[in-house]
């Protein structure tokens, strides 16, 4: 397979020409209802064209959440895979919010579906869980060095549950999360300017300097916006590692729909926001 220039790469490119910004494509059932919209493919589907309409062209990363576009079934997985076609199409990058993870065959046609070249619903990386434990996301990580994708690894979640099992201590003295970020510095070892490996570190978890968050990749975070954590609010939670952060904001953008234009002006607001406070770090 002739592989893409290694994600990372694409990324901090995009981040450096677009500024710092995912905005997430989260159709669920109240803000189609918001939108005016019904709950049906239809809706799905006039939602999803909106929002790449609106932002693909001006924002580095959309990230659709694969379970709003499944639970309609195959003719909701066509519209994801219309949306990730026509996203890319229009230069941003796609991460695709799918939370894979198992072993062995399993985890690899998982990957196959979401980073092959050929598949329908190819997309420039994939978020995966490990609590299979590392080593059982090899199939995924060599499938992104082959095709230049990307994973991101969940981490340190912004979930209140994700504690007991991130924030478990190992025989080592280490926490599991931190474990996983140790996985991800050594997969990004000497990778310039970025590492196409990175973790999902929620925004909202406040002080993180006890966690080495330098792993050489970038740092997908949830929490800007409707869940509470603001731009300001990134350099105290992510230290110096604040520059690779990829801040994702869903709601905070996508409740000012279904006006395109309105839709525009809040992505690129919060980018102007994030552009600012990560320099100003």
């Amino acid at each position: 397979m002739t592989g893409l220039e290694p994600f990372g790469a694409r990324l901090r490119r995009a981040m450096d020409e677009r500024g710092p910004l995912c905005v997430g494509i989260d159709p669920h059932a109240s803000l189609l209802s918001e939108w005016g919209l019904n709950d049906d493919v239809a809706g799905l589907e006039r939602f999803s064209r909106t929002v790449v309409e609106a932002v693909a062209d001006r924002v580095a990363v959309l990230k659709p959440q694969s379970a709003f576009f499944e639970r309609f079934g195959s003719r909701g997985v066509a519209v994801l895979e219309k949306t990730v076609r026509e996203a890319r199409a229009a230069g941003a990058l796609v991460v695709m919010d799918a939370k894979r993870g198992d072993i062995g065959s399993t985890m690899a046609a998982y990957a196959e579906s979401f980073l092959h070249k050929d598949a329908p619903l190819f997309s420039d990386a994939l978020t995966v869980s490990p609590y299979l434990g590392y080593g059982s996301l090899s199939p995924a990580v060599a499938l992104a060095r082959e095709s230049g994708t990307g994973l991101f690894v969940l981490a340190l979640t912004s979930n209140p549950e994700g504690g007991e099992v991130q924030h478990a201590v190992r025989h080592d003295g280490r926490t599991v999360g931190a474990t996983m970020l140790g996985h991800l510095s050594v997969e990004n070892a000497g990778e310039e300017p970025l590492g196409s490996f990175g973790a999902v570190v929620g925004a909202t978890l406040g002080d993180l300097s006890s966690y080495d968050l330098d792993i050489n990749g970038p740092l997908l975070a949830p929490g800007i916006g409707a869940q509470g954590a603001k731009a300001a609010d990134l350099p105290a939670v992510f230290g110096s590692a604040v520059r690779n952060v990829v801040p994702n904001v869903s709601r905070g953008v996508l409740r000012h729909g279904p006006d395109a234009t309105t839709l525009r002006d809040a992505a690129e607001r919060f980018a102007e926001e994030i552009r600012a406070a990560v320099t100003a770090a």
